[in-house]
């Protein structure tokens, strides 16, 4: 970031500076604290188009000039004026691009990060539209397009165009004459073949500008110095226009500096991508098929990566487990804990399924012996399809769902520390038998947490979502799933919360016949 003392006291060769035309940075002979100058005092006009002033007009502190006479404006100011002006300009435009970065530094994930990156580079550089392709030259991905001003429709238009044929595509592919730059398109009257600067256009080019409605482009790589190459990024003009020097030197600036910090982006995204990738491969690849039981479950791992599981493994007899748990903690560490409970509660069900308060005293124990300092909640149901009959034990954890017809309400469970808090663990089990055609929902309280409102008032959303449930939907529980994270989630989408964002969420369904 950009740190501008405000207070700037400038000593300067004015008749020097113009005489020899030199630059600010030449003329300036100290820059030391100081008061400030009365140019630096007015009120300077917007430095970059499309951008508001980032600082402030500062009041006079000296009584107004009298009007100036027609003579006096006659006059041309004085060298160390212009010299001013010119330092207040800088100043302009380094503020203006403190500004920027800050707002790119504030942006959640990369997603928002690129829009910020394209929103922003267009305001530099006077453009209405643009488009940044993120490939990375290491080819780890992600590969994506994010487009301003341009719908999904006028970006697959623009990929239709040979990538030779485009500045943003030559340099993504490493061509010798990719620096990007400045493409002035040919007029709809002009000699085919001919384009901006002497270049050649080709057809298919022509045709998709010609539609999208756009005549020039301005296009800059995009590299950061430890991962290379990350992709490029063109900006759009209506008319046939290119940015001024200024506006190069600006953005080229800013794209260096925000280059750095999307691959830093692009490193967590990869990271958080990889860790959700471990989760899920932890989990069930597949729900079983057991007679007179349909299953259906929803994963949404955090962004940070939880420890948030859930389970179904058929059983001797015909039998069938259900499990659901979470482990407390997030990141790498929490998902390998949830790993390794997860597998001691499949052998441990295997064993001495039809006792759910024993397998759950079994993985109190390999908890309390291993991992002394993680704590975790847990629930797992016996079920016994063929007579509808569930013989459940939870530690600490949320009751389930009964969802049908005639009924929507929670299964009474008793009360329970969750396992690795007491030195020993146990509550009794509770039997119930759902009807035939409900669905019992098990779920983790990360789907309480997302919604970001208390408990108590969490619990009775997620009933109002099941009991509002239509009766298609409960007909089919992985409809329902969806239809209660639909319904109880912030726009439906379960990384929309605000509270409990970094919260796993699970959801397993298991409908009787």
């Amino acid at each position: 970031m950009l740190d501008i003392d405000p207070r700037v006291r400038v000593d300067v060769d004015s008749l020097m500076a113009a005489q020899h035309d030199l630059g600010v940075c030449d003329a300036i002979r100290r820059i030391a604290p100081g008061g400030k100058a009365d140019a630096m005092s007015a009120p300077h006009p917007p430095k970059v188009a499309g951008i508001d002033p980032a600082v402030a007009a500062v009041p006079h502190t000296t009584a107004a000039a009298p009007p100036r006479t027609a003579a006096a404006r006659a006059v041309p100011p004085a060298p160390g004026t212009l010299v001013q002006d010119r330092l207040a300009g800088m100043v302009s435009d380094l503020t203006t691009l403190h500004e920027l970065t800050e707002r790119l530094a504030r942006t959640a994930g990369l997603e928002s990060a690129l829009r910020e990156f394209v929103r922003a580079g267009a305001a530099l550089v006077g453009a209405r539209r643009g488009l940044i392709v993120l490939e990375p030259s290491d080819g780890l991905g992600p590969a994506t397009t994010v487009g301003l001003g341009l719908g999904r429709a006028e970006l697959g238009h623009i990929e239709t165009v040979p990538r030779a044929a485009t500045p943003y595509g030559r340099i993504l592919d490493g061509l010798p004459d990719a620096h990007g730059g400045s493409e002035v398109l040919p007029r709809p009257d002009a000699a085919p073949g001919t384009g901006g600067h002497g270049a050649p256009v080709d057809p298919r080019h022509r045709e998709v500008a010609s539609r999208l409605g756009y005549a020039a482009s301005y296009a800059l790589p995009l590299t950061a110095e430890a991962t290379g190459r990350l992709g490029a990024v063109v900006w759009l003009y209506d008319e046939q226009d290119e940015p001024s020097d200024r506006q190069r030197d600006l953005v080229g600036l800013y794209v260096r500096h925000a280059a750095e910090h999307l691959a830093r982006v692009l490193d967590a995204e990869r990271s958080r991508t990889s860790l959700a990738t471990v989760a899920e491969e932890l989990l069930p690849s597949r729900l079983p098929r057991v007679p007179g039981v349909e299953l259906a479950a929803r994963h949404h791992p955090s962004p940070r990566g939880g420890g948030d599981w859930y389970d179904a493994l058929p059983l001797p007899e015909g039998a069938l487990g259900l499990a659901v748990g979470s482990v407390t903690g997030s990141g790498p560490s929490a998902v390998a804990a949830m790993g390794r409970l997860r597998a001691s509660l499949r052998a441990y069900a295997v064993m001495e399924g039809e006792d759910p308060v024993a397998v759950l005293s079994d993985l109190e124990l390999l908890l309390r012996l291993t991992e002394p300092a993680r704590c975790a909640t847990a629930l797992f149901a016996y079920c016994e399809p063929a007579r509808r009959k569930i013989v459940l034990a939870g530690a600490g954890h949320a009751p389930p769902l009964v969802v049908g017809e005639r009924r929507t309400e929670f299964v009474e469970t008793s009360l329970s520390a969750p396992l690795g808090m007491l030195s020993c663990w146990e509550a009794p089990s509770v039997e119930f038998e759902p009807a035939p055609g409900e669905t019992v929902l098990l779920y983790t309280d990360g789907l309480l947490r997302r919604t970001g409102d208390p408990m108590d008032r969490a619990y009775a959303r997620l009933h109002a979502a099941a009991a509002g449930a239509p009766r298609a939907v409960r007909q089919d529980p992985g409809a329902l799933c969806e239809h209660v994270l639909l319904t109880l989630l912030p726009a439906g989408d379960p990384a929309a919360a605000g509270a409990g964002a970094e919260e796993d969420v699970v959801l397993l369904g298991a409908r009787f016949d």
